[in-house]
């Protein structure tokens, strides 16, 4: 069993238990059938009654205790109950039979065949609650979906099983209905199994493949009996094999353990499903020889219906897709792409490597425009400028409106020489009188150039760095100004940044916040991670992502590293004091882990306290490793010879191989949250964090999942098995200061949930 699976499990050794009752129902089919050899005769011979009842009565014994074990051990019960009633009414009904009648052949209908009916309302609902209810209608196309599915297994499974019978015993009157309702019944149960794997209620998984066969062995089993005793109830080999394996998939698949596992039907898969379906609706309505069969012809039509009515709607989603995504691309008031569209042609061109520049252009005085003549004069201005901008772009570049009097050219050139050229022929073009409402208006334009040079801007810096340009031109009056860093503003204001920075490292501005970590079976906190965060005195508390990327380009980061080593030890030194006994953790970015400086640091700080060297942590990330795998094993193993634990942080994010983990010394590996995020949304999620996970125990390394923001994702991963939770599900960052009362109020709370359960 593994730890995802013992998540879920309130009795462990009663799932233990189920696999020897599974045995148990495997060997009393293989009993069945060595006592037909003993006896010599044809595989349809009898077996002494008693031997054959005892069998029966030993099988469904076993699967009884199958369903209550699974029913105590494992959350949702209802549904094994459920099942368990209909297993009960179903060997009540065959003792039923039984005493009837001599104890091998019974006339049909008997006594005993209100218990089977009864049976199967208990197996309906048992199939219906294992699959919880979801929010919301499905979309018209996965109910089209489904009814084209399941009406084609109706039609076809009547067309094999139910036609036989219905030609078998055709003059049996109300007998021969009561023999045809248990087939159907078999098939309607198969149904709803197959609609709930279509309307992506349930999973294509082995259990899923369990349920099917069993419901397909039941419905054979059913039809083999009528036609092989003349409505006469007889024990044989073949049918007392069919039934047993049919109960048995079935216990197996609705008993279960719960996963988050396997896939639902693709599109692809769904959609081949569907043309299998409408061709067996054909044939069946094709090699059908006379009227009366309407179990095998209304289904077939009605799947032909549902299937052109999809054909309908999947046309207009088509339809509605294509013109969904040209508006999105458009804009609304001249009919040229818009902000959208030069995201999508930038980050193209630039993905390709192709030689891309944008020029953006401003409209000087518009809004002078737009007061004095009103709104539709401007409309029409605006219109004015985007044909005479689409004239004279051609087809070799992308002209676009960002939004109000903002237009935007995207050229496939990196030619800073040719493209200021092209731009005074732009600005000349548009520069010609213009009449609107009988007045010549003549735009001034002021126009930004920014150039993609490989490797150091992508589509957002690209425009913002056009931006910054225009508005060069337009303050300067040079109508065309190509981009300059050295006269970018922002570039100016991260040097500020880098300076108070570094004046904040000297004066002790930086402080530490902690955000805990949970034990996911238990919620005990089991660590405290550490978080730099910026006391700005005019700016206030500052995130990382506000000053760190500045501090790792001007060469600041060694000093702030062994700033936040300092104050993480005197803290954990503190907290031990207190009877305080989780990890403290903090993160070590690659080029300070190899740079050899904050490693002494972090152990002269260890050897001026009392702590034991385990109570810390190390957070670095995959990175750490591809750039210099050796020196990072050196360190490493340095770390863990002095007794510091260390951690792979957002895992996922970059290399995302357990290969080099084998050989290091490594405690513990953290899942990023954008897995996490994303787990009770997206299949591939679940398969990466629950794949990761089993890999990571199996090589003995503790499992952190970060970024849990809900308690939906938290109950999934604990039943996947992480060994740990963090995140705003638990607490958000907190200062130091708040750290015991916060632990004390925690704890409490568990205690008093804990005692309120007992």
């Amino acid at each position: 069993m593994t730890v995802a699976q013992g998540a879920a499990v309130r009795r462990p050794w009663l799932l233990r238990a189920r696999r020897v009752t599974a045995v148990g129902m495997v060997a009393v089919i293989v009993t069945r059938w060595a006592a037909e050899l003993i006896q010599g005769g044809s595989s349809f011979a009898p077996t002494p009654p008693m031997l054959v009842s005892t069998l029966l009565g030993t099988f469904f014994l076993l699967a009884l205790g199958y369903c209550v074990a699974s029913a105590v051990a494992l959350p949702r019960p209802t549904p094994r109950l459920l099942l368990a009633g209909g297993l009960l009414l179903w060997v009540t009904g065959s003792a039923t039979v039984t005493a009837s009648g001599e104890a091998h052949m019974t006339d049909f209908p008997a006594p005993g065949e209100g218990f089977f009916l009864a049976s199967y309302v208990l197996l309906a609902a048992a199939v219906l609650g294992d699959v919880p209810r979801r929010r919301g209608w499905r979309p018209s196309s996965a109910w089209l979906d489904a009814f084209v599915v399941c009406a084609g297994t109706v039609s076809l499974a009547g067309v094999a099983l139910v036609t036989p019978i219905g030609e078998r015993i055709a003059a049996e009157g109300l007998g021969a209905l009561l023999a045809l309702l248990y087939p159907m019944l078999d098939i309607a149960l198969l149904v709803i199994v197959l609609a709930q794997v279509v309307l992506r209620g349930r999973r294509l998984t082995l259990s899923t493949g369990a349920i099917v066969t069993g419901f397909l062995c039941l419905a054979a089993a059913d039809s083999v009996f009528v036609l092989s005793t003349s409505m006469t109830y007889v024990t044989n080999v073949v049918v007392d094999s069919l039934y047993g394996l049919a109960f048995g998939a079935i216990v197996v698949g609705l008993c279960a353990r719960p996963t988050v596992s396997g896939a639902t039907l693709r599109p692809r898969s769904r959609g081949t499903a569907l043309v299998l379906a409408s061709l067996g609706a054909v044939a069946v309505l094709a090699l059908d020889e006379g009227p009366g069969h309407w179990y095998t012809t209304v289904p077939a039509i009605i799947t032909l219906l549902a299937a052109g009515a999809r054909l309908v709607l999947a046309l207009r989603e088509a339809q509605g897709a294509v013109e969904a995504r040209r508006l999105s691309l458009t804009d609304d008031l001249t009919g040229i792409p818009n902000r959208r569209a030069v995201h999508a042609e930038l980050r193209r061109r630039i993905t390709v490597r192709k030689p891309v520049a944008l020029m953006l252009l401003d409209l000087d005085g518009f809004k002078e425009v737009n007061d004095s003549l009103g709104h539709a004069a401007g409309d029409a201005v605006l219109i004015e400028v985007a044909a005479r901008l689409e004239k004279w772009a051609g087809h070799e570049r992308l002209v676009a409106r960002l939004g109000g009097d903002e237009f935007a050219v995207v050229c496939r050139d990196d030619d800073e020489d040719r493209l200021q050229g092209h731009a005074r022929a732009l600005l000349d073009e548009l520069q010609a009188p213009l009449v609107v409402d009988d007045i010549t208006v003549t735009m001034r334009t002021s126009l930004g150039i920014a150039v993609h040079r490989e490797g150091e801007t992508e589509a957002t810096d690209l425009m913002r760095q056009a931006d910054v340009a225009m508005y060069d031109a337009k303050n300067s009056r040079s109508e065309v100004e190509v981009y300059d860093a050295a006269r970018d503003m922002f570039s100016r204001a991260r040097l500020e940044n880098v300076s108070d920075l570094r004046r904040g490292i000297d004066d002790g501005e930086l402080v530490i916040w902690y955000q805990p970590q949970v034990d996911a079976l238990t919620r005990r906190v089991v660590a405290m991670e550490a978080l730099v965060r910026w006391e700005h005195p005019t700016r206030g508390l500052l995130t990382p992502i506000s000053f760190l990327p500045d501090a790792r380009r001007s060469g600041l980061m060694t000093g702030l590293t062994q700033t936040v080593v300092t104050s993480v030890v005197e803290d954990a030194q503190r907290w031990r004091r207190l009877g305080l006994d989780f990890t403290v953790s903090f993160n070590c970015a690659p080029p300070e882990l190899l740079g050899g400086q904050v490693l002494p640091c972090l152990f002269d700080a260890l050897s001026r306290v009392d702590l034991p060297a385990e109570a810390l942590l190390v957070e670095v990330t995959e990175d750490s490793f591809v750039a210099d795998p050796e020196r990072a094993r050196e360190v490493l193993a340095k770390l863990r010879a002095h007794g510091v634990q260390t951690a792979i942080d957002d895992y996922g994010t970059g290399f995302s191989s357990l290969a080099y983990l084998r050989d290091l010394p490594v405690q513990e590996l953290k899942i990023d949250r954008s897995f996490v995020s994303t787990l009770s949304t997206d299949v591939r999620s679940r398969v990466i964090v629950d794949s990761t996970r089993q890999m990571a125990q199996a090589i003995g390394l503790r499992v952190v999942a970060e970024g849990v923001e809900d308690e939906t994702t938290a109950d999934a991963l604990v039943r996947m098995g992480v060994d740990a939770l963090q995140g705003y599900v638990v607490a958000r960052p907190m200062p130091s200061g708040d750290v015991l009362d916060w632990v004390a109020g925690w704890h409490a709370h568990l205690d008093e949930a804990r005692a309120g359960v007992l």
